[in-house]
């Protein structure tokens, strides 16, 4: 098994103290939502191979729930399962990263229309502000990893603020196959204190009513984070990951 693959005593403990506090959750959805954060986090890269055994020993699982929890990341298009070869983790490449982020761009500034037509409740408006302070915040310490968790809550309440189901399924996927290349890239980046401003901008805008400037802003806003993103990718010649 590769090292990619060890699970930190902490995380694993942290993952199943979570999910035993959701007496709900079975055991396959665990060892699914485990697994699958390993993928996002980057910790499975692409390529790694998980025998059946091997990931129930991971997990601490009888191999049951783990092959049903394969079971679902394949059909989530994160793995490929071969007989006998358990799973691997397959990659995404930088042109997927763009069809990813044409389609994100669409949705998003689709639901910034929405709620800008719609009206933003004072309470929808300081829970945007405080991820915003946070993402400040996060700046401030020099910690982008928590600057990255506050953006992508900004972002997740702008969709779930749209109250539109379908489009909250279709972003929180699309977030999920994108996360890998933010999390490569992350450090990367120059430091994105413009990208807050342009948060807080797309708050105001918003509460302001202004429809089709709301949609045009957070357009370019997505636009010019996945053309950064793909070039970066590109020039570190990391076409799949």
């Amino acid at each position: 098994m590769s090292k990619n693959a060890d699970l930190s005593a902490n995380s694993l403990a942290n993952g199943l103290s979570t999910s035993s506090a959701n007496a709900k959750e079975t055991q396959s959805a665990i060892a699914y939502r485990l697994l699958k954060q390993r993928i996002l986090d980057g910790a499975l890269p692409a390529g790694t191979q998980l025998l059946e055994h091997e990931a129930a020993e991971l997990l601490n699982m009888s191999r049951t729930p783990v092959r049903e929890a394969m079971i679902r990341l394949h059909q989530d298009g994160m793995v490929d399962i071969r007989p006998r070869h358990g799973m691997r983790v397959l990659p995404i490449s930088a042109d997927d990263m763009q069809e990813i982020y044409d389609v994100l761009t669409a949705l998003e500034g689709s639901a910034a229309a929405t709620l800008a037509e719609r009206g933003m409740t004072e309470q929808q408006k300081q829970e945007l502000e405080t991820t915003v302070a946070e993402m400040d915040n996060a700046l401030a310490r020099d910690d982008l990893l928590a600057w990255a968790s506050a953006d992508e809550a900004f972002h997740a309440k702008l969709i779930e603020f749209s109250q539109n189901k379908r489009m909250i399924g279709m972003v929180s996927q699309l977030w999920e196959q994108s996360h890998r290349a933010r999390m490569l890239t992350l450090k990367m980046r120059p430091r994105p204190t413009r990208s807050n401003r342009e948060h807080q901008a797309l708050i105001e805008t918003i509460a302001s009513g202004k429809v089709k400037q709301a949609r045009q802003m957070h357009e370019n806003h997505r636009k010019k984070a996945s053309q950064l993103l793909i070039t970066l990718l590109r020039e570190l010649g990391a076409t799949q990951i």
